[in-house]
């Protein structure tokens, strides 16, 4: 029966891929690990009686929003944190101002989790799924890091609208030449 089974998702997995290398049974892993921290998470906050708040502030959820946006950047882009990223990936050249680009390696859960460490979008998810237990079991800290995550993105797009206004004063418009 097991072999059936087996045989059934590999011709499933084939039919899907269309030749290319898509590791369904991989991504089911890595679900599998995201469900399971899930699973932890709640089965933690039972033994601790610790509650999910029973409305989220709008500000709370601003904060939330960028600095998951921020923080998925630096653990998907940053070349500070290529080291993390290096056994599924390999450098492959800048994507823009202190961005790395990388292309993923490997086969089957190698691969799938290339994929996740290199996707901000992705990995947005976990790290989302992490400030909110973070709001449920340590708030301050939380609000803390979000914080200081949602200064460095905001500081991020002042830096790059700097660079492009200093960019267009520098370069002499066509119509002045």
């Amino acid at each position: 029966m097991t072999n059936i089974f087996t045989s059934t998702l590999r011709k499933e997995e084939r039919a899907y891929e269309n030749g290319a290398d898509r590791p369904l049974g991989s991504y089911l892993r890595v679900l599998g690990v995201y469900g399971g921290a899930v699973a932890g998470l709640l089965a933690l906050g039972k033994l601790t009686g610790a509650r999910a708040p029973g409305r989220i502030p709008p500000m709370d959820l601003f904060l939330m929003g960028l600095s998951t946006h921020r923080l998925s950047r630096t653990i998907t882009k940053d070349p500070v944190t290529s080291p993390f990223r290096a056994p599924f990936t390999r450098y492959a050249g800048v994507s823009g101002p202190a961005e790395l680009r990388e292309e993923v390696r490997g086969h089957g859960v190698k691969h799938a989790v290339g994929e996740l460490v290199t996707c901000p979008f992705c990995v947005a998810q976990w790290v989302a799924t992490a400030y909110a237990a973070g709001m449920v079991f340590a708030p301050g800290v939380t609000r803390l890091v979000g914080a200081t995550m949602s200064a460095v993105a905001v500081s991020d797009w002042l830096q790059l609208g700097y660079a492009r206004l200093m960019k267009s004063t520098e370069e002499p418009s066509k119509e002045e030449s």
